[in-house]
């Protein structure tokens, strides 16, 4: 969500309007029960950042695959000296905002996701019912029709906080819209001064914006944090350099995902640096792992891999879906946070570790009560 200064290329395009994904791997029989969603940061439930469990899925094909169990300040034990770890820096951004419709004095709330790159003056935005508690509803879930009571519509004007005013230009599905944004500054200043977290109905309260920081946070950007990098504290990283694991940053800026609607996702920035893109190339050479620590991650480095997986230095727009069919190029595991059986990202995390993996990291994740979401536990993938 950075204000770009250059002209922007749309990487690996596909549709510009996201619809519904496919189901995924786990099948119609997985459900994930309420009292297993994270409602508050881990700091909250009286643990460290780096104390959240962590679950090791280990061994792409594998007749029997090996699932095991720690608490995430023992990653540095997990890893091997010249695993490479990429991270997104990107910081979030407190993205929702309080808003009235001008013509009817109706309340909503605005989440503001991301620019466009069709259009550098235009923003995508969702339009939410707030609940009278502190949380929201959406208004229509894909592939729904439009809900009838929302007043979203072709040239709606909001004032938001702060006293500025917001313009529906047109939809980008039942849910999102493409709007402009009349600030007087720029989007992340205003959301800076005016703005706060989004938060979803299983969080239990607003928390500041500093718990939805990861530690490698410095490009701000973000509409939702890239939460799997959250458990990362200094004395990890500091430790993970010790035994001889490299870090390297990429950036790519998330818009909203709300796990109410699961579409496939649509064009987030991103950015991969060039120290990024051959201390990448150079691990792979060695035989070396290259682990991404979160589906933003792998998104960025293989929107920058070509077909033989050297990934080169680049930035720009990317609308790469990674399904099973697509397969990965330039990633050997990855760090994630446990996902919805309808979410999207579970097609990538097929891609990377097959069916048979993740189905096992999962039901193990069930079976041990794991919890989900952004404050949740989280599941290290390796393939080898």
């Amino acid at each position: 969500m950075g204000v770009l200064l250059h002209e922007p290329t749309v990487v690996n395009a596909s549709s510009s309007r996201p619809g519904p994904m496919p189901a995924g791997p786990l099948g119609p029989g997985f459900r994930v029960s309420s009292d297993l969603l994270a409602r508050k940061p881990a700091e909250a439930r009286g643990l460290d950042r780096d104390g959240v469990r962590l679950l090791v899925a280990r061994g792409r094909g594998a007749d029997d695959p090996e699932v095991s169990h720690y608490v995430f300040a023992d990653l540095p034990d997990v890893l091997e000296p010249g695993d490479l770890l990429v991270v997104n820096n990107s910081g979030t951004l407190p993205a929702a905002l309080d808003a009235v419709v001008l013509d009817s004095g109706v309340p909503v709330v605005l989440h503001v996701s991301t620019g466009t790159p069709q259009d550098p003056d235009a923003w995508i935005v969702e339009l939410r019912r707030p609940m009278g508690d502190g949380s929201t509803k959406p208004f229509a879930l894909e592939p729904c029709s439009p809900d009838p009571d929302s007043p979203a519509e072709p040239g709606l004007r909001l004032r938001v906080t702060g006293g500025a005013t917001v313009t529906l230009l047109r939809p980008y599905t039942s849910r999102l819209w493409v709007a402009r944004l009349d600030l007087g500054m720029s989007v992340a200043d205003y959301l800076s001064r005016h703005g706060r977290a989004i938060r979803y109905d299983y969080v239990d309260r607003d928390w500041p914006i500093t718990a939805y920081q990861t530690v490698f946070a410095a490009v701000p950007g973000s509409a939702e944090m890239p939460s799997a990098a959250r458990p990362f504290s200094t004395d990890v990283v500091a430790r993970l350099v010790a035994k001889g694991v490299y870090i390297a940053p990429i950036t790519l800026h998330t818009g909203v995902a709300s796990p109410e609607a699961h579409e496939k996702p649509y064009a987030e920035w991103y950015s991969v640096p060039e120290a990024t893109a051959q201390l990448v190339n150079h691990v792979r050479a060695r035989g070396g792992r290259v682990i991404a620590i979160g589906t933003t991650a792998v998104r960025a480095l293989e929107s920058a891999a070509d077909e033989e997986g050297t990934v080169h230095p680049g930035q720009g727009w990317t609308e790469l879906i990674i399904t099973p069919e697509r397969g990965v190029r330039a990633v050997d595991g990855l760090l994630t946070g446990f996902h919805e059986p309808e979410a999207s990202h579970l097609l990538m995390l097929t891609a990377i570790a097959g069916p048979r993996l993740i189905r096992a990291s999962y039901t193990a994740a069930l079976a041990g009560r794991y919890l989900w979401h952004e404050f949740g536990d989280v599941n290290l993938i390796l393939v080898r």
